[in-house]
């Protein structure tokens, strides 16, 4: 992952950040630059989580997933997060940081930083995950 991460990318990965990766980094920055603005606090909700089937490729619900929304301006620039789960906390240092990433604060760097971290972890975690479902395949042979 070298190019620049769009704002897609970059919410998609700080809400699959920890706790631990995202707090000090956020608390660093609110001490830089002072209290975020809260447009909506952290809010505790369901959203439909919708699926593709991948042999005929139709999308269907599989059912609702809780999740933690919250939206913040910092430095003239907005920030947003949806994590799942009931973490507030950490919902609202995903978005601080979103916000920071946004207004190109010198905190940018780090929030891209951490970012490609959690992008090599969660593709580290997908090659062991395919690695072993890989000793499961079925081999058919043609009989003539």
């Amino acid at each position: 992952m070298t190019a620049v991460l769009s704002r897609a990318m970059r919410t998609e990965l700080l809400a699959a950040a920890t706790s631990d990766e995202l707090l000090p980094l956020a608390e660093r920055l609110i001490d830089e630059v002072g209290e975020p603005s809260v447009v909506h606090p952290p809010e505790v909700g369901m959203v439909m989580l919708t699926v593709r089937e991948p042999v005929a490729e139709d999308r269907f619900h599989l059912g609702e997933v809780l999740v933690t929304r919250c939206t913040v301006e910092l430095a003239g620039a907005t920030g947003w997060s949806m994590r799942g789960g009931d973490d507030r906390v950490a919902a609202l240092a995903a978005a601080i940081l979103d916000a920071a990433a946004a207004a190109d604060l010198p905190a940018a760097a780090e929030v891209e930083a951490l970012c490609r971290a959690v992008a090599e972890r969660r593709a580290r975690e997908d090659a062991a995950e395919w690695a072993e479902v890989a000793t499961t395949r079925v081999a058919f042979e043609e009989l003539s």
